[in-house]
């Protein structure tokens, strides 16, 4: 199960050709060769990025979620950087030359690599995933601005206070969910975040890994 601590390495060059990943898609791409792939965690969504890399043509495509973002064919510089957006973060996706006419693929977040960044986000948010149902529900809270988002959408629900901290409530398909944040006491531990739904307590996605 995703959370937002999981961090997915870049696919190694396979001299231009990823054998796992040449598929149909949709019947439109017969061949894809996609060489690298991340999955970003930003604003209580899970971001998808493949990246494809024709060392013969010097092809190169964005795909962020299945849906192509940029096309370059026929570039004669094998190497480089590309830039794109990704909500409101500059990204960049650099192509270095590794020994062997092989190639590494490096993705920068708002200024940092992958790794820091999924790291940075990993602190700054907290996740719990459950399915109600045929429904599954994927509640992240951005612990710096108490924001919370289900399944990618941000509610407007307010918090109320209560004896030791307080609890936001919000209903998704007639499931009640409450967000509670009490005082831990302890200076390290801090403010303690739970969800429960329908009265019973759902563990962060951390705790299920």
């Amino acid at each position: 199960m995703l959370n937002s601590a999981e961090i997915l390495s870049t696919i190694p060059s396979l001299g231009g050709k990823d054998a796992s990943n040449n598929h149909h898609q949709n019947g439109h791409q017969p061949h894809r060769e996609v060489v690298a792939r991340w999955r970003v965690p930003m604003y209580g969504k899970v971001y998808e990025i493949e990246f494809e890399h024709g060392t013969a043509s010097g092809k190169r495509v964005l795909w962020i979620d299945k849906q192509e973002v940029f096309r370059r064919d026929w570039m004669f510089k094998l190497v480089g950087e590309d830039m794109f957006k990704l909500e409101d973060k500059r990204c960049i996706i650099r192509v270095d030359p590794l020994p062997g006419f092989r190639y590494s693929y490096s993705l920068f977040v708002d200024g940092k690599s992958f790794e820091q960044f999924t790291e940075c986000q990993a602190k700054a948010l907290k996740t719990w995933e459950t399915k109600l149902g045929d429904n599954c529900y994927r509640i992240v809270l951005e612990k710096n601005t108490l924001n919370i988002y289900v399944n990618g959408k941000l509610i407007e629900e307010n918090g109320e206070f209560v004896d030791g901290g307080t609890d936001t409530t919000f209903i998704e398909d007639n499931n009640t969910f409450v967000l509670s944040a009490r005082t831990s006491g302890n200076k390290r531990e801090g403010i303690v975040h739970r969800l429960t739904v329908n009265g019973t307590e759902i563990l962060d996605a951390g705790t299920l890994n």
